[in-house]
């Protein structure tokens, strides 16, 4: 048995940062990793998804090159080379953030899978088939999460995908149907549309992108069937049954049919569960909500004093950057004696379909539902000059303001570099920045951010 000062069982966007700062403050501080440094984003999600997605934007622009003069003729797409681009760049994060740890003194990095066997007492069992056991005064969960798979009848039996595996695939889809319609489905059907497979979407929710607004919603279902992905509302997979080489056929149940597609491969990304499971949490008092992710406090402890959780484990928004910001939070309040909170923080994300939909604060529905006194105002791409000049008119700029205050409460950005433009807004979110100094202020032309100017125009007297 070993004893360190703090353990981090995980070693994601925040579990290896915050390891690192607790090491660095000279407490001895093991990490627990079962399979890969760098989590879920470095490995499984943001990075090689991104890096993928690149290319299937490539390819989506060589096909409309005619529209902007370029005469490209025919062209071809190698997915292996892609996967091999693709896991160059996840091999050079994960040999990154390997040597970081090395190179930091108190830290010991453990290869194995963590489970609890007493309040604070952990059984590792290593790669080598061995186990060891580690106690610790302080203890971190950054799990994440794992793809959901759902109850459809015959599926445990049918080679399917989950996000995670369908990043190695070896060959370009016939038809690939996806069960899903959450950001990650989304991302999945449109880069393998372009890259020539014909895409099939199954969602169970009877609204498309439930969470975002009806005009912001409504636009990139259009946009996606613009470019020939088949959409069905209201629907649930209910049985797959192989046709061996042929593929497979899916019996799919909605209100007024049910339908039978026929698919060569198919992609489960119905959301995801908490890794929990397996750490026998039981043994230390942390409690779980009803879907099993870790139940914390404002300040991200759990129901076990000095038992902490971080990231995707503990529910909540599940993005990488608050997982980051968590360890943030738990760095500055066990090294600092400070007590930030995670209530009431800004939560920006970005949904990397192309355009881009950057989103901060909160919706016209959610103002609606809250009986603010906001207005609301609107720009549709076709009318900002970078996106006319570079052929990118596809999506609209939102914008929902404080009548009294005049400030910024939420804004959706729909559009190319969505993300980048919607951070702007955020900052002026955080430093208190009205939208009548936006709508005054100088931006660099023709930057896509300068076209906030005319954004904010309609409510400036």
């Amino acid at each position: 048995m070993q004893h360190f000062d703090t353990i981090v069982i995980g070693s994601g966007q925040g579990g290896t940062p915050l390891s690192k700062k607790l090491a660095k403050a000279g407490l001895k501080t093991a990490l627990i990793e079962k399979r890969l440094v760098g989590g879920t984003c470095t490995n499984d999600g943001c990075t090689p998804t991104k890096a993928m997605i690149a290319s299937a934007k490539m390819a989506h622009n060589i096909r409309r090159s005619k529209d902007l003069g370029i005469n490209t003729g025919e062209f071809t797409v190698d997915i292996k080379k892609i996967v091999a681009r693709k896991n160059e760049i996840v091999t050079s994060f994960r040999g990154s953030a390997e040597k970081g740890l090395a190179a930091t003194e108190n830290l010991t990095l453990i290869m194995g899978d963590a489970s609890f066997t007493g309040m604070k007492t952990i059984s590792v069992q290593l790669k080598d088939g061995s186990t060891d056991i580690f106690t610790a005064d302080k203890i971190f969960i950054n799990t994440g999460t794992a793809p959901r798979i759902p109850g459809i009848e015959g599926i445990e039996d049918y080679p399917y995908f989950t996000s995670t595996s369908l990043l190695d695939i070896e060959k370009i889809p016939g038809h690939l149907v996806i069960v899903g319609g959450g950001y990650i489905a989304l991302e999945f059907a449109q880069m393998f549309r372009r890259f020539g497979s014909e895409v099939t979407m199954i969602i169970v929710e009877p609204v498309f992108l439930p969470k975002e607004d009806n005009d912001i919603s409504s636009l990139i279902l259009d946009i996606f069937k613009g470019e020939g992905i088949k959409v069905y509302l209201d629907a649930k997979a209910d049985k797959i049954t192989s046709k061996g080489e042929a593929g497979f056929d899916l019996a799919v149940s909605m209100k007024a049919e049910t339908l039978a597609i026929s698919g060569s491969d198919i992609l489960l990304a119905a959301g995801r569960v908490p890794q929990t499971n397996t750490l026998h949490l039981d043994k230390t008092g942390v409690t779980l909500n009803e879907k099993g992710f870790i139940n914390v406090d404002e300040y991200l402890q759990t129901s076990t004093p000095g038992i902490y959780a971080l990231g995707d484990v503990k529910g909540g928004p599940a993005f990488t950057h608050i997982a980051y910001n968590d360890h943030i939070i738990l760095v500055k309040n066990i090294l600092q004696q400070l007590t930030l909170s995670i209530k009431g923080r800004l939560v920006p994300y970005t949904m990397f379909i192309d355009p881009q939909l950057g989103r901060v604060g909160i919706t016209e529905k959610e103002a609606q539902d809250q009986q603010l006194d906001y207005k609301v105002t609107t720009l549709t791409m076709d009318r900002v000059a970078r996106g006319i000049e570079t052929g990118e008119t596809n999506g609209m700029m939102k914008a929902i303001v404080d009548v009294k205050t005049k400030q910024i409460l939420g804004a959706a950005i729909l559009g190319a570099e969505g993300g980048e433009v919607m951070s702007v807004l955020q900052m002026a979110m955080q430093g208190k920045i009205t939208y009548e100094e936006i709508r005054e202020n100088i931006f660099a032309h023709p930057l896509y951010t300068e076209s906030l100017n005319n954004l904010f125009t309609p409510l400036v007297k």
